[in-house]
């Protein structure tokens, strides 16, 4: 389990095996998180919403947007975004349970980035299929940077991109 830290540590966390299994693990658990972006047309206030995602083989999340949502229109004027993923099983004591920060920058990949993309999302929604062919829709991709990782009370710390 990862050492404690204290509140004002920016400092990397242990990356040991166990806990960046049990990052891991939430992510593959988890279907969807709270995407915040920057709001484009509220002087960058955050804003988050809710977000489905699957993960790329390199754990990146991916979205399907569409062009009108709030979102979407955010990322496009300031990339830079995190997602919030929290175990379903704390909700009734949530600062118990795990949680992660995805931080990154989302972008919509073309050609075949964007294919792939698509494949991967549509591998874990199939449902969104007709979505994926509608004009208006199209995948994002978080390029995460650094993840906070809280496994539960006493357990937190930061894993950069390099260890992720």
């Amino acid at each position: 389990m990862a050492k404690a830290r204290d509140a004002r540590d920016t400092g990397r966390m242990s990356t040991a095996p166990d806990d960046l299994a049990a990052l891991h693990a939430l992510l593959a658990a988890e279907p969807h998180g709270v995407l915040c972006t920057a709001h484009a047309r509220h002087g960058g206030w955050p804003f988050g919403s809710l977000a489905p995602f699957a993960l790329t083989a390199q754990r990146d999340p991916v979205f399907l947007f569409s062009s009108i949502a709030e979102h979407t229109n955010n990322l496009r004027a300031d990339p830079r975004a995190s997602l919030l993923i929290q175990d379903r099983a704390a909700l009734d004591q949530p600062l118990a349970g795990a949680r992660a920060t995805l931080m990154g920058t989302a972008l919509a990949p073309e050609g075949e980035a964007r294919r792939a993309a698509l494949a991967v999302y549509l591998a874990r929604f199939p449902e969104a299929a007709e979505w994926a062919t509608a004009h208006d829709f199209a995948p994002f991709v978080l390029r995460v940077e650094r993840v906070r990782w809280i496994r539960g009370f006493g357990s937190m710390g930061w894993v950069e991109r390099a260890n992720w």
